[in-house]
């Protein structure tokens, strides 16, 4: 068994430990493989038209339940209940998505000009094991889940440590929907017995959000054991304001996207690259906002009050991140302090000068921490741009649409944005490149990643 500490909701705004959960057994493992393998043979033949509209229950499920399950992440990672409503409510949205567009999006494909019938069918691989983070507890579930489930895949889902409760309200979501007994699991798995998992035979494939270390660990099982991965691992995405005619409105767009979910966003702003002749004015703006945050009080608040980061840790290895920097040069010029505890508030923060010896020159800073650059032309911000590892996602400002457009061109990353900080939505994938992972998930490409892409010729 691990010796890691067991599944528990731990509030972040007390650090007060409300409910512990314990680690599935190895028999509860055997069985919830095996229940998967069962429950597949009968999915995978279901019409796909009755799968989906069960799917389209659950997708209402979602909604109808938002208030509630922004309530139980408040507690788990300390987002603002009406924050956690609004996921559940996405969530609901991407299930629907799938529900609707699925049948389409799964027809079989016809290749002309055969003497024979040659067509590309899309069918299900089996079992599939979802390994998913605490940043977005319903979001990230649902892009795995729901277009897996439509596809006529069974799902285990191995959550973070710190969701039991909405893990287990998802599940609650898919079997009150009608989902047949042994489709969708969820499991309090540890990291070892994971590792067995996709060592397994009947756990065709696994899709994971989080870490590079976790990346890293899941990626190796996987390939030691040939079986498909989809890997979303962070990023440290540019944003590049090449010139503004209004800096404070792209402060505010800039500071808003920076503290969405109190920074801890995978494809956040996280390296601000800004030309010197407004980069002045930007971070002034930057910093008046920064100042001006002050911390939730109770579950719910306006954009002015910033919610704690998911636990105390969370907020320890920030400030060492930020002590780094400063201990070497770079100026903090609001925030960035870590409040007395056991509670895990860490005030937005605005960091300028950092070079690339500093740790939160390559590393994720996972939190509210906006870092600035300067650059005098488009070239060294696309350099800067693209030297680091990661390459989520990027976006890039300007005036002059055909210029933002030719920088975005050059970004080495999944997703480029050109005057918006991202395009989203339930039908827009979403993935990365280089050590930012691989795969994607959302729009019609993510239900295409765990499929048997199957070539069927009948001679005529």
């Amino acid at each position: 068994m691990s010796n890691t500490p067991p599944y528990q909701v731990t509030d972040p705004a007390t650090g007060e430990v409300i409910e512990t959960f314990p680690f599935a057994t190895d028999a509860e493992v055997e069985e919830a493989l095996a229940r998967s393998m069962k429950a597949y043979a009968a999915w995978r033949s279901t019409p796909i038209e009755e799968r989906a509209a069960i799917v389209k229950r659950a997708a209402d499920l979602f909604t109808e339940r938002a208030a509630e399950l922004g309530s139980i992440i408040r507690t788990e990672m300390g987002k603002k209940t009406s924050s956690g409503a609004g996921e559940a409510e996405f969530s609901g949205e991407i299930t629907a998505y799938y529900a609707d567009h699925g049948p389409e999006l799964l027809k079989d494909t016809d290749l002309p000009g055969h003497e024979g019938k040659a067509v590309i069918q899309r069918l299900p691989l089996g079992p599939v094991l979802g390994v998913m983070p605490w940043n977005y507890p319903y979001y990230q579930v649902a892009r795995f889940a729901a277009p897996n489930l439509v596809a006529g895949n069974t799902v285990i889902l191995k959550h973070a440590e710190n969701c039991p409760r909405s893990s287990a309200a998802i599940a609650k979501i898919f079997e009150d929907a009608g989902l047949p007994e042994g489709v969708y699991q969820n499991l309090y798995a540890t990291h070892e017995q994971i590792a067995t998992m996709i060592g397994d035979p009947r756990v065709r494939a696994v899709s994971l959000t989080g870490s590079e270390r976790a990346g890293t660990a899941v990626a190796e099982a996987a390939g030691r054991n040939l079986k498909k991965v989809v890997l979303e691992l962070g990023g440290s995405d540019p944003y590049i304001i090449l010139d503004s005619d209004d800096i404070d409105e792209a402060a505010e767009t800039a500071w808003a996207t920076r503290m969405e979910n109190v920074g801890q966003v995978c494809n956040g702003n996280k390296r601000m690259i800004v030309n010197e002749g407004v980069y002045d004015d930007f971070v002034a703006a930057l910093t008046k906002r920064a100042a001006a945050m002050t911390p939730l009080e109770g579950e719910d608040g306006d954009d002015t009050v910033y919610s704690p980061l998911v636990a105390r840790k969370a907020a320890e290895a920030l400030r060492e991140q930020i002590q780094d920097a400063v201990d070497k040069g770079a100026t903090l010029h609001a925030g960035g302090e870590i409040s007395d505890g056991p509670d895990a508030f860490f005030s937005p923060a605005v960091l300028t000068g950092v070079t690339p010896e500093m740790r939160a020159y390559a590393e994720e800073l996972f939190g509210p921490v906006a870092v600035v650059y300067k650059v005098s032309t488009d070239e060294e911000a696309v350099e800067l741009a693209n030297a680091v590892e990661y390459g989520l996602g990027g976006a890039v400002f300007s005036t002059d649409e055909a210029r933002a457009i030719a920088v975005a061109q050059q970004l080495e990353v999944g997703m480029a944005n050109v005057n918006t900080p991202a395009g989203e939505g339930a039908d827009v994938p979403f993935g990365g490149t280089k050590r930012s992972g691989f795969g994607r998930e959302l729009g019609p490409l993510g239900i295409d990643e765990f499929l048997n892409k199957r070539l069927f010729y009948v001679e005529r």
